[in-house]
C-alpha cells in the first residue's frame, strides 16, 4: 500500500527510525506503517545510499522515453525520403528492411510519424468514395456472364499526345472483346465502343468494373449516364469494392500481359491501334491460356444470345407504383416536396414504391436507388441487395 498522503516524506524518517532502534521485526514494522516489505527495503536502501534526500518523492517520468525511436533509425527512414519523395512509410520501411533485414524497423504508422514530424508528409485528404456494391462478386460460369472492363493506364506517345487504352474481357473465356487506343476516360469515347461491343458479340448479364469514371459516380445512387444504359439493356452492374484491385484479378492480369503491346510507346496513336489490333488477334486465337488448359481464349468463346435491341425497352412498373419523370436537374416531386436522385437519370421514368417496413423505396427498372428520408427530403442509400438477373 502506498504512504499516507499527509506527510509520506515525515512517515519515512519515522518508519526509519523506529527500524534503527531494533524494536520491531521488518515484517511488524511494514505493518504498523501499513506498506510492503519491498517498499519498506527500497526506503532503507535510498536512505542508506544518499541521507535523508533519498525520502524525498521523485519524478515518474522516465529519463529516456522507452518507446522513443533511436535516432540512426530516424535519419535512415528521413534520409530515405528524400533520396525517394513520392514514397509512402509502408515503402520507405519495406526498402529498408529490404536492405538491412537484421535492424528492428518501426510499424510504417511509426514511420509516418516520424515523416511528419520531419515536415515530409501533410494530413492525408479524404477521398469521397463510391458507394459500397451490395451484393456478393459473381463467379462467371460461361461465355458473357460476366464481362469485366478498365482503362488501361496511360502513356505517353512519341509525338506527346496521351493513349488510355479502353479493354474489355469475358471473364470466363478471358477472351479480349474490346481494346480500343481511346484518349481519354470519358463517356464520349467509351459509350460507342461498348455499343459496336454489344452489336457484334450480344449482350453480357453482368458489367464488373472498379468505382471510377465513367462506370461509377460519387453520389447517392452511384450511377453515371453509362451504368444508367446497362440497366436499361438488362445489364447488371457489378462494381469491386474501392481499393481493391484484385476483385477484378482475371483483368488486371491481362493489363500485365497487355504491356507487351504498349512498350515501347510507338511514334502515333494510329500506330498504337494497328499494335493492338495484332495484339488481339493474337491473344485470342494463338496464345495459349493456362486457365483454359492452354487453349486460346477464341476455343472457348461464342457470341451471346441476347442481342443488343435497336431500342431500349420502357420499365414495366406495377400499377401500385407511384411512377415520376426525373426533371432535367436529377429531381423528382414527392409528396410536395423536390427529392434529388441523380442528374444521370433525367428524362427518365422511376417507382417510388412502400417496403415492408413503410419506407418508400425509389427503383430504377428492376434496380432499387435509394430511399426517401422523409425526415430530411432527401435520398438516402439502399441497404438491400440489387436483384440477381435470371439465367438465360
Amino acid at each position: 500500500m502506498p504512504w499516507r498522503e499527509s506527510c509520506a516524506v515525515d512517515q519515512r524518517v519515522s518508519f526509519i527510525s523506529d527500524q534503527r532502534t531494533g524494536m520491531w521485526t521488518m515484517t511488524e514494522l511494514c505493518e504498523r506503517y501499513e506498506i510492503s516489505r519491498k517498499t519498506g527495503y527500497k526506503w532503507l536502501e535510498r536512505y542508506r545510499l544518499e541521507g535523508p534526500s533519498g525520502l524525498e518523492d521523485r519524478s515518474h517520468a522516465a529519463r529516456v522515453h522507452g518507446r522513443a525511436t533511436p535516432q540512426h533509425i530516424v535519419d535512415a527512414i528521413v534520409g530515405l525520403r528524400l533520396e525517394r519523395p513520392s514514397w509512402g512509410p509502408r515503402k520507405i520501411v519495406s526498402k529498408l528492411e529490404a536492405r538491412q533485414g537484421d535492424v528492428d524497423w518501426p510499424s510504417a504508422s511509426t514511420a509516418g510519424a516520424i515523416l511528419k514530424r520531419a515536415g515530409l508528409v501533410g494530413d492525408r485528404k479524404v477521398r469521397r468514395r463510391a458507394p459500397p456494391r451490395m451484393g456478393q462478386l459473381t463467379v462467371p460460369q460461361h461465355a458473357n456472364h460476366v464481362w469485366a472492363l478498365d482503362h488501361k493506364g496511360w502513356i505517353r506517345l512519341g509525338d506527346g499526345s496521351r493513349v488510355e487504352p479502353f479493354t474489355v474481357t469475358d471473364g470466363f473465356s478471358r477472351y479480349l472483346i474490346s481494346l480500343t487506343a481511346t484518349g481519354s476516360t470519358q463517356y464520349a469515347e467509351c459509350q460507342p465502343l461498348l455499343e459496336r461491343a454489344f452489336r457484334e458479340h450480344g449482350l453480357p448479364q453482368i458489367i464488373r468494373s472498379d468505382n471510377g469514371s465513367p462506370f461509377a459516380s460519387t453520389g447517392t445512387t452511384g450511377l453515371t449516364a453509362l451504368s444508367v444504359w446497362w440497366i436499361k439493356l438488362g445489364i447488371r452492374h457489378e462494381r469491386i469494392d474501392p481499393g481493391h484491385p484484385q476483385q477484378n484479378g482475371r483483368h488486371e492480369r491481362f493489363h500485365l500481359t497487355l504491356l507487351e503491346a504498349m512498350r515501347p510507346p510507338p511514334p502515333t496513336r494510329t500506330a498504337q491501334a494497328r499494335r493492338f489490333a495484332a495484339f488481339a488477334r493474337d491473344y485470342n486465337e494463338e496464345r495459349p491460356h493456362e486457365a483454359l488448359g492452354q487453349r486460346p481464349p477464341a476455343s472457348a468463346y461464342h457470341s451471346s444470345p441476347r442481342a443488343m435491341p435497336s431500342r431500349p425497352p420502357e420499365p414495366d412498373y406495377p400499377v401500385e407504383a407511384a411512377v415520376r419523370q426525373v426533371r432535367s436537374n436529377g429531381e423528382i416531386k414527392w409528396r410536395g416536396d423536390l427529392i434529388h436522385l441523380c442528374s444521370a437519370l433525367a428524362g427518365e421514368t422511376v417507382a417510388v414504391e412502400e417496403t415492408a417496413d413503410g419506407q418508400w423505396q425509389v427503383r430504377f427498372f428492376n434496380v432499387p436507388i435509394g430511399i426517401i428520408d422523409q425526415k430530411t427530403s432527401t435520398l438516402r442509400r439502399c441497404a438491400s441487395a440489387a436483384p440477381q438477373q435470371t439465367e438465360p
